[in-house]
Parts: structure tokens; C-alpha cells; sequence
């Protein structure tokens, strides 16, 4: 059984790993930006590979690997794929051992990166878009992330089970015991997307609204990417919670779901995106997170995955909601860094799960 690995158990575990090793410095002066050249291009190919670690629905980042591969011959991206809590234990249970597998590191859950920014993991890289055209609120100051996504976390409810002007429209209609057996919802012991969300949710409308739902007998299930399938399959009139990408793109292959984005705002969960210091492949590494954040890959996010981006050439689908008009709730990734594991423990102790 894997021991599951605590913010603190990283910080501390992580600052013995990285002693000695070269890790850029944090300095008071911003970061260059840095140009994909030529000589970054063939360093790149003679390593040949990359290791991703992401929580990125799978099926997305097989693209994502595909798209860059293609633009590079000759380099390979394995996609390891998981929730953002498991990848964040999966690293830190390697660093304590020594093992340094992963060369860039995408999480749903920012305070994820905040962590490790701490404890010295990341390098620091700004790669010239991000410079140029992410908004500070989006790039770390020290070069050390940048949000390769953005999402939501809204309600939706199955068409054929649930009429449209009965459907909640806000979070206070959603625990109307009326819906009791009906609701399915992810975990934030599990998805990065979650915990933002539980966070933001807890803040905003208190546990006293988690109570309440943990008495209408939710289907619980782990990954963000799962409230919406439930939906689709009907197991679940309405979620409480879940990916929007995802459920965005079932209803545009046809099936009977429909997003909510409710009154009192949506979670917002960035997703951002960096090169550890100790990556076993450095110039792949940071040529793909420069290429990631172009407005080609962001808008391969967009177009393909139906995420929301931070570049400011990249255009919303027109078939979803524009981004700037969802009243959106506000992300405090220095919170969750501070506060996740006593979340889990008041989640934990709500749903018993």
C-alpha cells in the first residue's frame, strides 16, 4: 500500500532530496524570457524522449503528446496520467527515493506547484509566449509555472432524466432533498480539480452546504473527468462537480447532458504546468512546456479538449459559453498548498469516505 504523502511530508522529504542539487535560485530580479532555438531543438532530439506527468484526461493528453511529437520527429512523450493528488504522491514517494523519472509536470491542483516551488523541485523557464501573452495572475513571478490550462468545475444533469427548468440552477437547489440518490461527485482526496473546487466551495458557502449534501446519498466516485461519463451512462441524474472539458465534449458527441453553471459562481481551476529541476531529460522537457504553451497547443486545448486557456490570442469555441461571461469563483492556490490535508480530513469526515 502506498503511505499517502502529505504536503509536509514533501516539503520536508523533498528539501533533503534536492540538497546539492542544481537547482536555479529564486532571485529578486523576473526571469528572461527564453527563444526556442536551434541548438535547444537538437539538444532535445539527442535525448529523444520525456516523461509527462499529468492528470489531464487521457484521452487529451494522448493528443497533446501526438500534436508535439509531430512537430518534433524524433522525440517521445510518455504520457503517465493519473489524478493530480495520486501524481502528487507518486512524486514526492519518488523523491524521497532518489528517483527522478519526471520531466514536466502538469497538475489540476496549483497548489501542487506552489509545494514544490517551495521545495526547490522546479526549474525555473519562461518560455517566450508565456511572456508575452499570459497575464501575470497566470505565470509564476520566479519563472517557475505557467497555467498550460484553465477549467471549470460546474453542475450538470442528465436530459433524459431531468427536465431543463427543473434542474438546479444553483448549489443551494442542488442539495433540495428531492435529490436524494441522484447526485454523483468526484473526490478530492483524488482529483487536484476537486480539491480547488472543495476549497473555493468551502470558503464561499461553508461545510455546513457539504453536510447537507453528504445526506442525499451521492455517488462518490474519484477522477473529475468521472461525474460527467456517470451522467451520460444515466447511473446519475446530476453532478455536483467534474470537469467541464469533459462533459463539454460528451454533449457534442450527442450525449443527453447539459452543463449548469450555478448562481453563486463556478469553480475556476488552473492547471499549471513545469520542468522539474532534477527532469532526467532537461531539453525535451523544456522544449515541450515552450511548446505547450503556444497559441497553436492552446488552441489544440481549446479545439480539441475544450478547455479554457490564458493566452490572450487564443479564441474561445464558439459552441461554449464564453469564458468571460461565467461569473467564476476565485482560486487561492497558496490556501489549498496550506490547507489540503486538513480539507481531505473535513471532507473525510462529512461523507465517510
Amino acid at each position: 500500500m502506498i503511505r499517502k504523502i502529505t504536503r509536509r511530508h514533501v516539503l520536508a522529504a523533498s528539501a533533503a532530496a534536492t540538497a546539492g542539487a542544481l537547482v536555479t535560485p529564486v532571485r529578486g530580479a523576473p526571469p528572461e524570457a527564453q527563444k526556442v532555438t536551434a541548438e535547444l531543438i537538437d539538444a532535445a532530439r539527442k535525448e529523444g524522449k520525456l516523461s509527462w506527468y499529468t492528470s489531464v484526461d487521457l484521452a487529451l493528453g494522448e493528443k497533446v503528446a501526438a500534436a508535439f511529437e509531430a512537430k518534433y520527429p524524433g522525440i517521445k512523450v510518455k504520457v503517465e496520467r493519473s489524478g493530480a493528488e495520486r501524481n502528487y504522491q507518486r512524486i514526492g514517494q519518488e523523491y524521497q527515493n532518489k528517483i527522478y523519472n519526471c520531466d514536466v509536470v502538469n497538475s489540476s491542483d496549483a497548489a501542487h506547484l506552489v509545494v514544490w516551488k517551495r521545495a526547490g523541485m522546479l526549474a525555473s523557464y519562461l518560455p517566450e509566449e508565456v511572456a508575452q501573452h499570459f497575464p501575470a495572475a497566470h505565470r509564476d513571478p520566479d519563472g517557475m509555472f505557467a497555467s498550460w490550462r484553465i477549467t471549470l468545475s460546474p453542475l450538470g444533469y442528465n436530459t433524459k432524466l431531468v427536465k431543463a427548468e427543473e434542474a438546479p440552477k444553483s448549489y443551494a437547489e442542488l442539495v433540495d432533498p428531492r435529490w436524494a440518490g441522484k447526485i454523483v461527485k468526484a473526490h478530492p482526496g483524488y482529483s487536484g480539480t476537486i480539491m480547488t473546487a472543495t476549497q473555493q466551495l468551502s470558503r464561499d458557502l461553508g461545510w455546513a452546504w457539504f453536510e447537507k449534501l453528504a445526506k442525499l446519498k451521492v455517488m462518490q466516485v474519484q477522477s473529475a473527468t468521472e461525474p460527467p461519463k456517470k451522467l451520460a451512462l444515466g447511473e446519475r441524474a446530476l453532478m455536483a462537480d467534474g470537469g467541464e472539458y469533459v462533459i463539454e465534449e460528451l454533449r457534442t458527441r450527442g450525449e443527453p447532458v447539459e452543463i449548469v453553471y450555478p448562481t453563486e459562481g463556478t469553480p475556476l481551476i488552473t492547471g499549471p504546468s513545469a520542468v522539474m529541476a532534477r527532469a532526467p531529460n532537461p531539453s525535451a522537457a523544456r522544449l515541450f512546456q515552450a511548446w505547450s504553451m503556444t497559441r497553436e497547443a492552446q488552441q489544440l486545448n481549446i479545439d480539441v479538449g475544450a478547455l479554457r486557456s490564458a493566452h490572450s490570442q487564443a479564441k474561445d469555441r464558439s459552441d461554449m459559453k464564453r469564458f468571460a461571461d461565467i461569473k467564476t469563483l476565485r482560486e487561492e492556490p497558496g490556501v489549498v498548498a496550506d490547507q489540503a490535508d486538513a480539507l481531505k480530513a473535513q471532507y473525510l469526515k462529512i461523507f465517510k469516505v
